[in-house]
C-alpha cells in the first residue's frame, strides 16, 4: 500500500521521481533560484521550466517534512526559542523557530502575527513531534508574549509545570545564528507571493537542514550520499 501511494505521488509527472527528488534536494539545500536550478538541469541535457520546479517544491517539500519526522533523533530538554522575519507579498510575517542546546532543530512555525496566541501554537506544534520532549528550560528574548503563553500552557497541562522560562537574550545566540541559514536560502527567491507558498517552501528548508545536521538516524551530517539514499528510501525511489 505504501509503495502504491509513492507511485501515485509521482503519477502524471513528465519527469521521473529520481529527477524530481534531485531537484527538490538541491533547491532546499542550497541558496539558488528556480532559474538557476533550471540552468543546472539544462547543463545536464534536461530541459525543465522554472515554473515546473516551483510546482515540484510546493508538492514535495511538505511531503518530505511529513515523512522525515518519525526518523529524527530525540532532541534534549533545553529549548532556545526565537522569531525571525520573512517577507511575504511585500509584508513581514514571523517565523518561530526552536533549537536545543546542541543546535538540533526542534520545530518551526510561520505565523502572520507575533503574539501570545502564535507562541502557544508554536509550542503545541513542537510538543506534538515524535523527536521532542517536554522542556525543562525554555530560553527566549524579552518578548512579553512568551510568559503569557507558557503560563497558560502550564495551567492547561500541556507544558510541564516545572519548566523554567529564561528571558536571557545572549543565551539565544545559537538559534539566532541558525536563522542566518534560512535567510540565505530565502534571499535568491526575492520573496514569497503567498503565505501558503512561504509555509510549504520553508518547511522544506527546515527539514532539509535537520537532515544536514545529522538529526536523521543512519544519515550522518555532511554525508550527502547517505542523505540522498535516505530521501530516496522515504519515497521508495532508487537513489
Amino acid at each position: 500500500m505504501v509503495e502504491q501511494n509513492n507511485k501515485n505521488l509521482f503519477k502524471g509527472r513528465q519527469f521521473t521521481a529520481e529527477i524530481i527528488l534531485w531537484a527538490v534536494r538541491w533547491y532546499l539545500r542550497f541558496p539558488i533560484s528556480y532559474r538557476d536550478l533550471a540552468c543546472m538541469f539544462s547543463d545536464r541535457g534536461v530541459q525543465v521550466d522554472h515554473t515546473t520546479l516551483f510546482r515540484w517544491i510546493q508538492a514535495y517539500a511538505p511531503e518530505l517534512d511529513k515523512r522525515v519526522r518519525s526518523h529524527l533523533r530525540m532532541t534534549n530538554g533545553s529549548w532556545r526559542v526565537d522569531e525571525t522575519y520573512i517577507r511575504v507579498k511585500g509584508k513581514w510575517v514571523y517565523l518561530y523557530r526552536a533549537v536545543d542546546a546542541g543546535g538540533q532543530t526542534i520545530d518551526f512555525l510561520l505565523s502572520p502575527k507575533r503574539d501570545a496566541a502564535a507562541a502557544r501554537r508554536f509550542f503545541r506544534k513542537a510538543l506534538r513531534q515524535p523527536h521532542t520532549v517536554n522542556p525543562r528550560t525554555i530560553t527566549v528574548d524579552k518578548n512579553a508574549a512568551y510568559p503569557i503563553a507558557t503560563k497558560a500552557m502550564k495551567r492547561e497541562g500541556t507544558l510541564w509545570r516545572f519548566a523554567k522560562l529564561r528571558q536571557v537574550k545572549f543565551l539565544n545566540n545559537i538559534v539566532e545564528q541558525d536563522h542566518r541559514r534560512i535567510k540565505r536560502l530565502v534571499r535568491p527567491g526575492l520573496g514569497f507571493q503567498s503565505f501558503m507558498t512561504a509555509s510549504r517552501t520553508i518547511a522544506g528548508y527546515e527539514v532539509m537542514a535537520m537532515i544536514r545536521k545529522g538529526q536523521v538516524v543512519n544519515a550522518p551530517a555532511n554525508d550527502m550520499r547517505a542523505q540522498s539514499d535516505f530521501i530516496a528510501t522515504l519515497f521508495s525511489v532508487a537513489a
